[in-house]
């Protein structure tokens, strides 16, 4: 094998998963901390991937690695929000989630928290831009760091498997990877921006 060979080949699989899992991990932490990085995008991109490897676990350790990860930094992210609504001057962190929660959106949060407790965070993981208010409402209602994980980490693991099962499918439908992940990227985009692109074209809500 010459060095010109050598040096476009493709890394074997160990050597991908050595640096593929600890970057899912801290891609997705960072996506959980500041939303805007597409982590679902990430996820099914992973598992895309994985479908094509011959190793075993592979699928397993996207879904620990993606799940952990989302967990770590919604947690991360929750205390700190406690710590800014404890502050008798706030904290940029609370400021920064209180900037991506909507004043109506954040209304419906709290109704429906109040309503359904910890079941709603499952379900504001696998909305789009449903996390962020959800999250804000917890803060305000002064839930304890030990209840809210409570019901994050179903929601985490809901949320892993839902954009795992987007790859899979993408992965499964074509025989490159690469044309897997373009598929799961659109895939999740689109899953991304219909909601809202559904509420612009019905209009406001008629009183």
């Amino acid at each position: 094998m010459s060095w010109l060979d050598a040096a476009v080949s493709i890394p074997t699989e160990p050597t991908q998963q050595a640096f593929g899992y600890p970057s899912l991990f801290l891609l997705v932490l960072i996506g959980a901390l500041v939303p805007v990085v597409p982590t679902g995008a990430l996820v099914s991109s992973a598992a895309v991937v994985a479908t094509h490897q011959t190793l075993p676990y592979s699928m397993l350790m996207v879904f620990v690695t993606a799940s952990l990860a989302a967990f770590c930094g919604d947690m991360a992210l929750y205390w700190l929000g406690r710590r800014g609504v404890g502050s008798k001057n706030g904290s940029r962190w609370l400021e920064a989630i209180r900037s991506r929660a909507p004043e109506d959106r954040l209304e419906q949060a709290q109704a429906k928290l109040a309503d359904h407790d910890v079941a709603v965070l499952v379900l504001s993981r696998l909305v789009p831009a449903g996390r962020i208010p959800v999250m804000l409402a917890c803060l305000l209602a002064e839930w304890p760091l030990r209840r809210f994980a409570h019901g994050n980490l179903p929601a985490c693991l809901a949320w892993a498997v839902t954009y795992q099962l987007i790859g899979i499918l993408s992965g499964a439908l074509f025989d490159q990877p690469w044309e897997g992940v373009a598929a799961a990227i659109a895939l999740t985009v689109l899953v991304s921006v219909a909601p809202s692109l559904w509420r612009r074209l019905r209009g406001p809500a008629k009183a």
